[in-house]
């Protein structure tokens, strides 16, 4: 057992400890409910009440306990809580084993300790958040924010993303990427990338699931390149019929074909000088291919009817929703254009994986749609509850950010009032599609060759929490009982064996 508990001495249980009718108190009502291995305790008391309470708890439990006594200049002096908790733990976590876990009580002490502990344990030191009472006993709190993304200093974070900005080579600012709303670790990566490809001509591949920003990513490396002030063409390769794709790209000559009454010319003669974003490039007819990869090749188009080619300079973006180098070995995308496409690749993260981007997102789009909606008559402005933005939180948004902007404006159309509430968000939500086909594949694979069993009793069982966690708002202990599984320390170890603690 590696389970340690830190908490504050709180004025309830200095009292239990002297046999005042207020119960066990919330520390021991803590460690006579659950195991730990160690008691870490902060109290800002007198000698004479810290030893009674220290001798009445080692009565109550077997576990080791130690004891910090510290002098605040007052109970709610968060910067003097917040040093002497972090001394406590930059001096006990690297003395612990290191499959050691944190659990910060959040009861004992004053309204401050506990926001303490929660900026804490949702930043530099991970860990369970519990409280207790004696109406409900001890239970974990889920906080429903990203709480490090929200409310801590980025005093650290800046210094850091100056540094990483300064070795490669950056400019100060970048306000072609203003658009990409994000403060996840793995984006931040990603506009770092798209910053230091932007200035040059060579192609960009990005690849990313529907939704997830692929031309909004295409439009700022456009802008940030000397190309800026030149023409950004968009094409959607999947939405031109096969038979229309050279003629649309290429264009053609007066009589090139029936019905060609004059000379058209093709988006790439359009995009001289500029950018074109061929967009779901893993559309494109193979035909097509071998065309487009002489294009690049040449630096040259060549109309349909037309003897002569001409001579263009384009920058070509691609994007796709498909791993491309496995259409390649399907053979359904010709190797060589995608490697000459995929010179810098731009894989973006689904919003599912995007820690913290999630809450920013919707404050960005609460207020787009407030400013559109403003116009229209019965307009009112809306907010929305806390409740219904943990709805949010917790979904996996299979459609990305699309399905998030799409999910909000719902919210607010059907929400009657100026609060969007959790039945508004309910409402507007779409259902996940369930795989059907994939599930009977699961449990009626055939015997005839050897199957991994323990891998599929994992995707089974990561099928189920992930929508346990949604159903019950990441509640471990209702989510636990809803399972079946035996009780929330459990439970929290399948999150962490799956990822998705």
């Amino acid at each position: 057992m590696n389970d340690y508990l830190f908490s504050w001495i709180g004025f309830a249980d200095l009292k239990a400890s002297k046999g005042e009718s207020v119960g066990l108190g919330p520390i021991a009502q803590a460690v006579t409910s659950r195991e730990y291995r160690s008691i870490y305790l902060l109290c800002d008391c007198s000698t004479p009440d810290r030893e009674i309470f220290q001798n009445w708890l080692a009565n109550q439990t077997d576990c080791e306990i130690i004891l910090k006594n510290v002098r605040l200049p007052g109970p709610t002096d968060f910067g003097a809580i917040h040093q002497a908790t972090t001394d406590l733990l930059d001096e006990t976590i690297p003395t612990l084993p290191i499959e050691h876990k944190l659990t910060f009580h959040l009861s004992p002490g004053t309204p401050a300790m506990s926001a303490v502990w929660i900026i804490l344990g949702k930043t530099r030191f991970p860990a369970e958040l519990i409280e207790s009472s004696k109406a409900h006993g001890v239970r974990t709190v889920s906080i429903p924010f990203d709480i490090s993304a929200d409310y801590t200093p980025d005093l650290f974070k800046k210094h850091d993303q100056t540094l990483k900005r300064l070795a490669a080579g950056l400019p100060s600012s970048a306000p072609e990427f203003d658009d990409i709303i994000h403060r996840s670790e793995v984006m931040q990566r990603v506009v770092l990338m798209a910053r230091r490809v932007a200035p040059r001509s060579i192609p960009v591949l990005i690849e990313g699931e529907s939704g997830t920003g692929k031309e909004l990513f295409a439009r700022a490396i456009h802008k940030a390149s000397p190309r800026r002030d030149k023409p950004f063409i968009t094409i959607n390769c999947g939405a031109i019929p096969a038979e229309l794709v050279e003629a649309e790209l290429f264009g053609y000559e007066k009589g090139a074909f029936t019905g060609a009454a004059g000379v058209r010319i093709g988006h790439f003669e359009t995009a001289d000088q500029g950018t074109m974003f061929l967009d779901e490039i893993g559309e494109l007819p193979k035909d097509m291919q071998v065309k487009l990869l002489r294009t690049l090749q040449e630096g040259e188009v060549k109309r349909i009817g037309a003897t002569k080619p001409i001579k263009v300079d384009i920058r070509v973006i691609a994007a796709t929703n498909k791993t491309l180098i496995e259409e390649v070995a399907a053979n359904t995308f010709r190797e060589d254009l995608f490697y000459r496409l995929a010179v810098a690749v731009l894989k973006l993260p689904p919003l599912r994986k995007r820690v913290g981007d999630v809450s920013l997102l919707i404050d960005r789009f609460l207020s787009q749609i407030n400013d559109v909606s403003s116009k229209e008559p019965g307009f009112e402005h809306k907010i929305i509850s806390a409740s219904a933005r943990n709805i949010l939180l917790q979904h996996s948004w299979p459609g990305n950010i699309r399905e998030l902007q799409n999910t909000l404006t719902r919210a607010m159309i059907w929400s009657a009032d100026e609060e969007i509430g959790e039945a508004d968000v309910q409402d507007a939500l779409l259902p996940i599609p369930r795989p059907e086909k994939a599930q009977a594949e699961i449990l009626n694979q055939s015997l005839d060759e050897d199957i991994n069993l323990p891998e599929i009793m994992d995707q089974v069982a990561i099928h189920y929490l992930k929508r346990g966690l949604v159903k019950k708002s990441g509640n471990k202990t209702q989510v636990a009982k809803l399972l079946g599984i035996s009780n929330y320390q459990t439970l929290s170890n399948w999150l962490k064996k799956y990822g998705l603690e």
